[in-house]
């Protein structure tokens, strides 16, 4: 048993080879996801900026750069991140309140999302994940003796609250629900009691209501969720020819390249609906695969956060493989008018190079865990 607790410490101090079934998983979801982004966007990229390649070449830079990053990530014991919580975190929302402060960075945009700093733009929502992840699961793994307390559950609810009370006021209800779920699954995972649990749904879905009222989704935005053909040019628009193209696709989709609706109809293809284009070309068939390769990858990732040596490994590698399977989970619901359009992107597949960057990093952080891991690779 001595021996057995010796070779651990041993692993956890060398670290060791990363999880390639995971490493994989990435990979293809990746390489899928630049050449549908490719196929979904020249139509609308030649017609608006005279050039098909705009937006493949951008993302396919992000993509390589992400890769590197990704790997270089995946040496580094993920256990330093903990020094640099606070930091993260503290200067996430700095970011996040000079959204408020500052007047739109994207021109045509009547919401404060972007920080624009040279020739980089990015939404300070996306670092706001990892920074939520990051340190409820340092907090938690610290304190998980006081998780049962209700004085140190309401200090990382109020972390959590000030962070998704920011992002709310952009406005962007995607970002703040999908910040939020992160919060309370590592919340869960932490072992609160189940009377906070119930609580805090109770809590949550008021301050949702609220929220929605508050910046003008709940009158006209459900109207048009229910019957998107009540203002077919208008609200219902983009809805309409979604399901569209995911109803043309058929069991084996028109084919890469084939789609029709992406020619100036889905408005922005390369974005938020991209995955209607991907069904129009591939298929049921083909969306299946992909839903389960999102499946795969959150279920590798749980099975390297199950055998992680110590807690910050498991919460940390839980928190960012789960941001990642709800993300796409409510980016098809949308696309399918399964819940309302809150404009949510797809990983691996929407256009946005940073946020293709940072999502890179952190699966190399999850391949640094699985580094520690006694998961048999």
């Amino acid at each position: 048993m001595a021996e057995s607790a010796k070779r651990r410490q041993s692993k956890i101090k060398r670290g060791g080879r990363l999880d390639i079934t995971f490493l994989s998983l990435v990979l293809i979801l990746l390489t899928i996801g630049l050449v549908m982004l490719f196929s979904a966007s020249y139509a609308y990229s030649l017609a608006y900026y005279d050039n098909s390649y705009k937006f493949i070449t951008r993302q396919a830079a992000f993509g390589a750069v992400g890769v590197v990053a990704m790997l270089v990530f995946s040496k580094i014991d993920y256990h330093i991140w903990r020094k640099f919580a606070w930091i993260i975190y503290a200067v996430t929302i700095i970011m996040l309140g000079a959204l408020l402060i500052l007047p739109p960075m994207v021109s045509g945009m009547d919401v404060k999302r972007w920080l624009v700093i040279g020739p980089i733009n990015f939404q300070p929502s996306e670092v706001a994940k990892f920074a939520i992840v990051l340190l409820f699961s340092s907090l938690i793994a610290a304190n998980y003796k006081q998780m049962k307390s209700f004085k140190f559950v309401f200090f990382l609810v109020v972390l959590l609250g000030l962070t998704c009370g920011l992002v709310v006021l952009e406005p962007h209800l995607s970002a703040t629900v999908l910040i939020f779920a992160i919060g309370v699954i590592l919340l869960i995972v932490g072992g609160i009691k189940k009377r906070y649990i119930v609580a805090g749904g109770v809590a949550g879905a008021g301050l949702f209501v609220a929220a929605i009222t508050l910046i003008g989704y709940s009158s006209d935005r459900i109207k048009y969720w229910l019957d998107p053909w009540a203002d077919s040019t208008g609200e219902g628009f983009q809805t309409i020819q979604s399901l569209l193209a995911i109803g043309s696709g058929g069991i084996l989709g028109r084919g890469i390249g084939q789609s029709r609706q992406k020619h100036l109809w889905v408005p922005e293809p390369h974005n938020d609906f991209i995955f209607s284009i991907v069904c129009e070309e591939l298929g049921l068939i083909g969306a299946v695969v992909i839903i389960l390769l999102f499946c795969l990858l959150v279920w590798r990732g749980f099975t390297i956060a199950m055998h992680s040596p110590d807690k910050f490994g498991s919460l940390l590698a839980i928190g960012l493989v789960f941001q990642v399977g709800l993300q796409a989970m409510l980016n098809i619901w949308v696309v399918t008018n399964t819940i309302p359009n809150t404009g949510i992107s797809l990983p691996f597949f929407s256009y946005g190079g940073t946020s293709l960057l940072i999502l890179l990093a952190e699966m190399g952080i999850v391949l640094s865990v699985s580094r520690y891991s006694d998961l048999e690779k």
